[in-house]
């Protein structure tokens, strides 16, 4: 990961960075909360995060290693910038796509200072080579390099600054069981309630100095889908209809007037949710459709489908997942304004908010593409 600009990599390492974080632009990284006390949500999360911190500053250590998971936007990385202020110590970022060899993490390690907080995002994504080498890092601080090939080489043991590694993930099931058990603490970030997100968007709205009553921000905080990166940036696109259209003030008429200009309906599906659902229901008369197909007809690649849209049809209880494939929901016909045709035979009655454990892509006769 190489910095854009204002956002120079820590001493000449292409892979560190220090705050700003990586690929995000001031005005974004000024909405993020910087301290325990300010961050909005995640109750539980927090008040274990916040025994853990003050422990291990009280006996005057390094925190223990911690891995973050939960669906991208809900707070992984503003935790791990919150653990590094909480203890006192430099941020460090990178991300496990970035660390390609061993070579990668050596150098990274090997830069670091003594209590440093090193964030690595999309950790389930290092390399099998390089998470081994992080092992005895994360464990014994120690670092095993090996110089030379073939019979002449020897390995070489380094000894490693006590530092905290945070590792974030939103696919907990890739990370390996010995990687896993390396962490002192894991948690799980929910998708937060919208008196929570209420709360983000009226905090935001105040650092950005938008004019908001109580009934816009309401709107606003129903329609970001339980995650506050989408409440903000919701936010940011009603205030420039709002300073364009509507003299700058935002109330619930003129909420909603932006948002049906961005495509953002009432539940919070985009244009790319209701294509899905539309194509779902009458182009394959509400299923069961394979993933591969259905990802055709809306001429999107199936991963985007998978991880940027089924999530929140599912949590909406608009689509299920089956063996025989994708299938609409009651829930779908209704919200898309269509009649509910009646059960086919041998198909499994389409209850509204009903998931399956299955995925078609797991299932003979499933349609994976």
């Amino acid at each position: 990961m190489t910095g854009g600009p204002g956002h120079e990599p820590l001493d000449g390492n292409p892979l560190l960075h220090v705050d700003p974080l990586p690929g995000e632009d001031g005005l974004e990284a000024s909405l993020r909360p910087t301290r325990l006390d300010e961050f909005i949500g995640q109750d539980r999360v927090r008040r274990q995060l916040q025994l853990v911190l003050t422990g291990a500053r009280r006996r005057g250590q390094p925190a223990d290693h911690v891995l973050l998971s939960g669906a991208p936007g809900l707070g992984k990385t503003t935790l791990a910038a919150i653990v590094a202020a909480e203890v006192g110590a430099q941020f460090r970022a990178t991300s496990g796509p970035a660390i390609e060899r061993p070579g990668d993490l050596a150098a990274i390690l090997t830069g670091l200072e003594g209590g440093d907080v090193l964030f690595v995002d999309e950790i389930h994504r290092l390399p099998r080579t390089v998470e081994e080498v992080l092992y005895s890092a994360m464990e014994d601080f120690q670092l095993d390099i090996v110089v030379g090939k073939g019979p002449g080489a020897r390995s070489i043991r380094l000894d490693l600054p006590r530092f905290t590694l945070v590792g974030a993930t939103t696919r907990t099931g890739l990370i390996s069981s010995p990687l896993r058990d390396r962490f002192g603490f894991a948690a799980h970030l929910e998708h937060y309630e919208t008196d929570e997100l209420l709360a983000i968007v009226r905090r935001s709205a105040g650092l950005l100095g938008v004019d908001v009553d109580h009934e816009g921000a309401s709107e606003i905080a129903s329609r970001s889908r339980g995650t506050p990166r989408i409440a903000n940036r919701l936010l940011r696109r009603v205030r420039d209809y709002a300073e364009v259209e509507a003299g700058g003030h935002i109330d619930l008429t003129v909420a909603r007037a932006a948002l049906e200009v961005f495509d953002v309906d009432e539940l919070g599906l985009d244009r790319l949710d209701r294509r899905v659902l539309e194509a779902l229901v009458d182009s394959f008369g509400g299923g069961p459709v394979g993933l591969g197909t259905l990802a055709t007809a809306v001429t999107e690649e199936s991963d985007t489908l998978e991880d940027a849209v089924e999530p929140f049809l599912l949590r909406c209880g608009l689509l299920q997942r089956t063996p025989r494939g994708r299938i609409a929901t009651a829930g779908a016909y209704a919200h898309l304004g269509r009649p509910m045709p009646p059960p086919a035979s041998g198909l499994p009655h389409r209850t509204p908010g009903a998931v399956s454990l299955f995925d078609d892509r797991d299932e003979p006769g499933g349609d994976a593409g």
